[in-house]
């Protein structure tokens, strides 16, 4: 009798999960995939849609069922794992295992845009095309997400003001010589960069640490990620941000036939939530449904990244390279040639999901 594998989630991790399991054991398992969105998010090229520019949209159903894996559209209301089985509105699916990649959303604040999913980039990009010339623009959080979202904003659009607040160090993440390169970048695309805290925000700008007020039409929210209370809801075990807690297969620990993977797992390692941990983590739970099913022992994770991407507009960029434990190297590569190969790592992340090969990466890159 086939085993039934649900995914729950089709962002990298799930349909790295579902479609290498699917393509390797073929008959001997039926998979469904359950994602609240009827289409693939890239969600790596949000900040680009956000300021207009388009991104291909991939019908999840049309490219799973041609892989024989059934979709279900819908958002997961229950989840009862101590029962194998879960709710999508009023439809039941059991299930044999589970792959719970739900993935996460972009931390909001009031009076807010976001670059987190495709509806919330949407609002933004629609938001941003209303603002006219000298229309301010403030950017808060100076994470990747922050950074990125900042260079493309004043790249496309240089009529507006663009500001960029972050409270730390510009790239504290970052090589001396990246820092660099990313505030070289940031001066010559005008942006305005505040490294100080946001405390409040309001429909007219932010209100900073230092009391200063930064008056402004859009304000853009990029400061993390939360992940759904779903696992913490069904009483599996989660960590204090809700991800949930795996051993070093990607087995939950409180619930045997459930596997986690991507954004919503605490990873082991303390890997960070990234598109490029995601696909590895995704395989790596593929890899061992394949083992459990065909009776074969699971083996345990074991990657980490070799560089941070980070986009720095279209014509810019810089590649990051890092240490096992995650601490940055001394070189960077960057400007034309580190965008090319942001752009070469983006496509292959997003071909990987949708075409999961045969092979796990050793240690993969993070984007």
């Amino acid at each position: 009798m086939a085993q039934r594998i649900v995914v729950v989630g089709a962002g990298y991790a799930g349909l790295s999960a579902a479609g290498r399991v699917a393509r390797t054991l073929g008959r001997r398992v039926e998979v469904t995939v359950v994602n609240p969105s009827p289409l693939f998010v890239e969600r790596v090229r949000l900040h680009q849609v956000a300021v207009g520019k388009a991104s291909k949209q991939v019908d999840l159903r049309a490219m799973l069922e041609k892989r024989g894996i059934s979709f279900v559209l819908g958002a997961v209301t229950a989840l009862e794992p101590d029962s194998r089985r879960l709710l999508v509105g009023t439809r039941e699916l059991d299930y044999d295992f589970l792959v719970y990649a739900a993935g996460s959303t972009g931390v909001a604040n009031e009076h807010t845009l976001t670059v987190s999913g495709a509806h919330d980039t949407e609002v933004t990009r629609a938001r941003l095309a209303e603002l006219t010339n000298g229309a301010r623009v403030t950017v808060v959080g100076g994470g990747a997400t922050g950074i990125e979202v900042a260079t493309e904003l004043a790249e496309a659009r240089r009529d507006l003001v663009v500001r960029l607040v972050t409270g730390e160090e510009l790239g504290a993440w970052l090589s001396p010589r990246g820092r660099d390169h990313v505030r070289a970048v940031l001066g010559r695309l005008g942006v305005e960069v505040h490294e100080t805290k946001a405390v409040e925000t309001d429909p007219g700008g932010v209100t900073l640490a230092t009391g200063a007020h930064l008056p402004g039409e859009a304000t853009i929210w990029s400061t993390g990620f939360t992940v759904p209370t779903l696992a913490r809801d069904a009483g599996l075990a989660v960590d204090n941000q809700g991800r949930v807690l795996v051993d070093d297969t990607l087995r939950s620990q409180s619930h045997d036939t459930v596997c986690a993977a991507g954004d919503a797992t605490a990873l082991p390692g303390n890997l960070r939530m990234a598109c490029a941990t995601a696909l590895p983590s995704g395989r790596h739970v593929a890899a061992n449904l394949i083992a459990r099913v065909t009776d074969r022992t699971p083996g345990a994770l074991d990657f980490s990244s070799v560089a941070q991407c980070l986009s720095l507009g279209r014509r810019d960029a810089l590649l990051q390279p890092l240490n096992p434990d995650d601490t940055p190297r001394p070189q960077a590569l960057t400007g034309r040639t580190a965008a090319l190969a942001k752009e070469s790592i983006v496509r292959a992340a997003a071909l990987a999901a949708r075409h999961p090969g045969p092979l796990l990466p050793g240690r993969p890159l993070r984007t």
